[in-house]
């Protein structure tokens, strides 16, 4: 294992509403070349459009592969549903609910008791109907289907209205973060990702460094800044 982690990048990115997981868009929408300007580095794993929080970013291609493997590596998301949720709907909801691709594995949930005091407002904001209540909950899981919080909640008969990642393997959103902000993964938590890459072999089988790892192409940033 590297004892040195300064050899490569590694970001952690809170990502906005409405902005694509990745670095061009032929469409003409939101990317993260608008607000990351730092070359050679690439997504890890993705977050859907209207997903918000934390993203990770490498110029480590051997490292992409041993943070997506599942095993072990939980993500944290912060729910909003619309609807007040009953013990019933919780205790399916942790349960695993069967989807189409076939059934969920067991998470953690945890009702709150309300919006918390650091969240950013949304924008644009949610759309409330006065007449029916709203939840928010702790949604922690150890899979990675496509859509999946949204799929789970919608089967209980919540339906996400916001989704905010703040937790992913070790690596943790920092609260004081602003949306479209970014900074440095710090020294444990790089190599942290370097000991999970170890145990995986991945480092034996892939290019460890951003020469024959991982490519991109896209805009350079417009708006982008580096918190820390």
């Amino acid at each position: 294992m590297p004892k040195d982690p300064a050899n490569f990048r590694l970001l952690v990115f809170n990502k906005p509403m409405n902005v694509l997981t990745r670095f061009t868009d032929d469409n003409g929408r939101a990317v993260l070349a608008d607000f990351i300007d730092v070359p050679d580095v690439y997504p890890v794993g993705r977050l859907d459009l209207t997903s918000e929080g934390l993203l990770l970013l490498t110029d480590r291609g051997s490292l992409v592969e041993p943070l997506l493997q599942p095993g072990g590596k939980e993500k944290e998301y912060l729910v909003c549903v619309e609807g007040e949720a009953t013990a019933e709907q919780l205790k399916a909801l942790a349960a695993g609910p069967q989807l189409k691709d076939g059934p969920c594995r067991p998470c953690r949930v945890r009702i709150l008791e309300g919006e918390p005091e650091w969240l950013w407002p949304r924008h644009p904001p949610i759309r409330f109907r006065k007449s029916v209540p709203v939840s928010w909950l702790s949604v922690v899981i150890s899979e990675g289907r496509n859509r999946q919080v949204r799929r789970m909640t919608a089967a209980v008969g919540l339906p996400t209205l916001r989704l905010i990642r703040t937790r992913f393997a070790h690596f943790s959103l920092p609260l004081d973060l602003p949306p479209g902000q970014w900074r440095e993964a710090t020294e444990s938590e790089k190599q942290e990702a370097l000991r999970l890459e170890s145990l995986s072999g991945s480092a034996r089988k892939r290019p460890s460094s951003s020469k024959g790892g991982l490519k991109r192409r896209g805009r350079r940033g417009r708006r982008g800044s580096n918190r820390g």
